[in-house]
């Protein structure tokens, strides 16, 4: 059993707050969704597992079965197993989704490990097939001319390709239509095994009714306020977040993102 922990995690952007003591365990087999109102850190979170250098980690740790992660780079964090679907995927002109995927699936085997190139094809096909992406999808370059459902389900190829050990799903559900909603929620419902988690970032029910979390957080001004089941985000659902804010006494404090200081937080990086 594989395991994805997040311990007293503080992140900032110039200083501001936006992550303010996050913790959070994963575990394999298991799948967690994040909720919360627009800006309160939930992709904030997802970007700074993988590691993107936009945020600065003041304090807390990353660990994966136990090794602190938080100080590599990106592609050693998704050799150790990590994977995030992007909220806004990038286009990389130029360049084949075939050779991307299997650029990627060989660096992770390892130099001392060939890859077999027949055998990733029938994959590579296979995953494309069931992602309903076309014939000719290894040819067309990474995201490029896309419509936002096949950016979408391109992620997911590349996922299912990759095998980790904790997929990152930041808002996979943005700009989908109801059948590319449903293609990207049975293909993530069918990779689920016992030997992998995952971690939806998500505002909304819809894609919950196709990948059923086992357990439901709720992120409000860079915390995590409660956390339950699925009568959890039914409750959301039907009277939104004011009364989660009311019942913890949130509704009364200001908005402003908190400045980070040297005596914010009693803990440091690592320790």
């Amino acid at each position: 059993m594989s395991t994805l922990e997040i311990k007293d995690l503080v992140v900032t952007v110039e200083d501001r707050i936006i992550l303010d003591g996050v913790n959070l365990v994963i575990r394999s087999g298991e799948t967690h969704a994040i909720m919360g109102p627009n800006g309160t850190g939930k992709s904030t979170l997802a970007q700074i597992i993988m590691g993107h250098p936009k945020y600065t980690l003041e304090s807390g740790e990353i660990l994966l079965d136990g090794e602190k992660i938080h100080e590599l780079p990106v592609d050693e964090r998704s050799k150790k197993g990590l994977f995030l679907a992007m909220q806004s995927p990038v286009e990389v002109p130029g360049v084949t989704n075939f050779d991307f995927v299997k650029a990627a699936v060989q660096a992770h085997q390892g130099e001392e490990k060939k890859l077999r190139v027949g055998k990733f094809i029938l994959a590579f096909e296979d995953a494309a097939k069931e992602l309903k992406m076309g014939s000719g999808l290894s040819h067309r370059y990474v995201n490029t001319g896309f419509s936002g459902g096949e950016k979408k389900r391109n992620e997911i190829l590349q996922m299912k390709l990759l095998q980790p050990k904790f997929a990152i799903l930041d808002e996979i559900d943005s700009g989908l239509d109801v059948d590319a909603l449903r293609i990207v929620g049975e293909n993530v419902t069918n990779f689920k095994s016992k030997d992998r988690g995952f971690l939806l970032i998500t505002h909304y029910q819809r894609l919950l009714d196709y990948i059923v979390p086992d357990f439901v957080h709720i992120m409000i001004r860079g915390k995590i306020v409660k956390t339950g089941r699925l009568e959890l985000i039914k409750k959301i659902d039907t009277e939104g977040y004011d009364w989660l804010k009311a019942e913890l006494g949130l509704d009364t404090l200001s908005d402003e993102p908190k400045r980070y200081s040297l005596g914010t937080c009693a803990t440091n990086v690592g320790k």
